[in-house]
């Protein structure tokens, strides 16, 4: 019982601690997760505490919420359009970071080419939480924020699938005592493994993710139906695990699916509470798992391993280089009449941080690896780095690439188009108040002009921002289509109150105009100046 109240006292100060850092970062602007692995590294300077991080922990408990909440808002259409770039960086892209890595650290440190290839895999998942965090407050393209998460989400899985191959390889070479590869690791039968792994965690994703969006599709309960693809989540990741294939890429699937095809058959309240719920969990588990990565790392040994965490900083940044512009750069071939510009390959290269896959999987190495402590330590530097170093700088450098600036001028159209509407309403409220013999005569002619010249000059602001940058035109064509469904809305109820419909047809035709509003609201693109 003492030790059960003991975890639960742990768990709720940590909560408080990453309620209070949401609160301290809204005002410094700087990556929310950032500034929780430097708050994890103080509290251990101050107080060591005892957190058994387990790769368990991680991967069973953490990782399918923030992977399916990823996953669930990746759109069909964007994953179509964007899935050449995707898949090549998640899949030859992983591939050759991971033996780009290897041979560097291996020629480098003088460790066994086995267990370099082992810390290449583990090294190679991406983690862009801070970035995609920044693209949210900064406004960056649609394309690029669908390119950095669906890239993480699916390399993941290819990484720890690599992963899993090159330990049984180190620990074969291990055996043998000669560092090379033992006589027992078939190539051949790696590669069909790996297929095996990946195919069967994607099919076993894709046939959960249907069934459930089936179910939730002639249930309408938001309580049950947010319990359902809670199961889902877990589910879909132990199931593939028990069937020993991908439980990463199962849920990456299943969110997928189910993002796609459940919330069509959902109420408008169902979507509301469903996005609510899955934001807030994967809001927790993001904040532990940076929160406990700052409390795990021991900067005693990382200040003593300086030189290979040096060298593994460099192979990973270089294999980060090779894969963006070099995969990119074919890709742009295909792509002749959409290329990826090269603003968002600076962003692909500079956003490909590390965090919780990679630290998971090096907790997970198992004694028999060789240089199995130096390997955790520099997964713990190069984590560090990239999280400090390029997701505090990110900003900076979307600035000077100009990704954010569309989404300040569009908040400034949002700004004007506020100040109309609230004018207009304003007049019109008047207006009202005067043909209804409310207000005398004398204050209708004397707030009127003063009314009318306020919605005059919101007019004008509204129209000149729109003439200088004609990009936000697609801002106006937006607000018109939902205040149009906003008034067929109001027009159903009035309809349902002077009993010209019956609630049956007023509740499903509101469920339509809902849904047009919410596809409206993203449907819309900006187009480029």
């Amino acid at each position: 019982m003492e030790k059960f109240l003991a975890t639960e006292t742990l768990v709720i100060e940590l909560l408080l601690v990453v309620s209070i850092v949401a609160i301290v970062v809204r005002r410094l602007r700087i990556p929310y997760t950032v500034a929780l692995v430097v708050v994890g590294l103080l509290i251990t300077f101050q107080q060591p505490l005892e957190v058994d991080l387990t790769p368990e922990l991680i991967l069973s408990l953490f990782v399918p919420p923030l992977l399916f909440e990823a996953a669930f808002h990746i759109e069909f259409k964007d994953l179509r359009q964007n899935l050449l770039p995707i898949l090549g960086l998640a899949i030859p892209g992983v591939l050759i970071t991971t033996f780009a890595v290897a041979l560097i650290v291996s020629y480098g440190l003088g460790i066994p080419m086995a267990s370099a290839l082992v810390f290449g895999a583990l090294i190679s998942a991406t983690d862009p939480v801070a970035v995609v965090s920044l693209f949210k407050a900064l406004g960056a393209p649609k394309r690029l924020a669908t390119l950095v998460e669906s890239e993480s989400l699916f390399n993941d899985g290819t990484a720890i699938v690599i992963f899993q191959l090159m330990v049984a390889a180190a620990i074969g070479s291990a055996v043998t005592g000669t560092g090379e590869q033992a006589e027992s690791f078939d190539l051949l039968r790696s590669i069909i493994d790996f297929v095996r792994v990946a195919a069967g965690g994607l099919m076993i994703g894709v046939g959960l993710g249907w069934l459930i969006a089936q179910i939730i599709a002639r249930v309408d309960d938001y309580l049950v139906e947010t319990t359902l693809t809670t199961v889902l989540a877990f589910g879909a990741f132990l199931l593939a695990e028990r069937f020993h294939v991908s439980g990463v890429l199962a849920v990456v699937a299943a969110g997928i699916i189910t993002g796609n095809v459940g919330p069509k058959g959902m109420s408008p309240t169902t979507r509301i509470v469903l996005f609510n719920f899955w934001e807030y969990l994967a809001f927790i588990a993001n904040s532990l798992v940076f929160l406990l990565i700052g409390l795990e790392v021991n900067m005693r040994e990382i200040g003593a391993s300086i030189v290979p965490i040096a060298v593994a900083l460099a192979a990973v940044m270089v294999s980060r280089l090779v894969v963006v512009y070099g995969i990119t750069s074919l890709i742009n071939l295909r792509l002749k009449e959409v290329p990826l510009p090269a603003s968002f390959q600076h962003v692909l290269f500079w956003g490909g941080l590390r965090g919780a896959i990679s630290l998971a999987l090096a907790l997970s190495l198992p004694l028999a690896i060789p240089e199995r402590d130096l390997l955790r330590t520099m997964t713990f530097g190069v984590v560090l780095f990239t999280l400090l170093g390029q997701g505090t700088t990110m900003q900076y450098l979307m600035r000077r690439l100009g990704i954010g600036q569309a989404h300040e001028l569009e908040l400034e159209y949002e700004r004007r188009h506020a100040k109309l509407m609230a004018a207009q309403a304003a007049l019109q409220s008047v207006r009202k108040l005067q043909s209804g013999k409310m207000i005398s005569e004398s204050t209708w002619l004397r707030l009127e002009p003063q009314l009318s010249q306020e919605v005059e000059e919101a007019i004008a602001a509204q129209q000149a921002l729109i003439s200088e940058h004609p990009h936000l035109q697609h801002e106006e064509t937006e607000d018109a289509q939902i205040e149009a469904l906003r008034a067929k809305r109001a027009a159903l109820g009035e309809m349902l109150s002077n009993g010209v419909i019956s609630d049956l047809i007023h509740d499903e035709l509101v469920t339509e105009v809902d849904s047009e509003i919410e596809k409206t609201s993203g449907r819309l693109e900006p187009i480029e100046e």
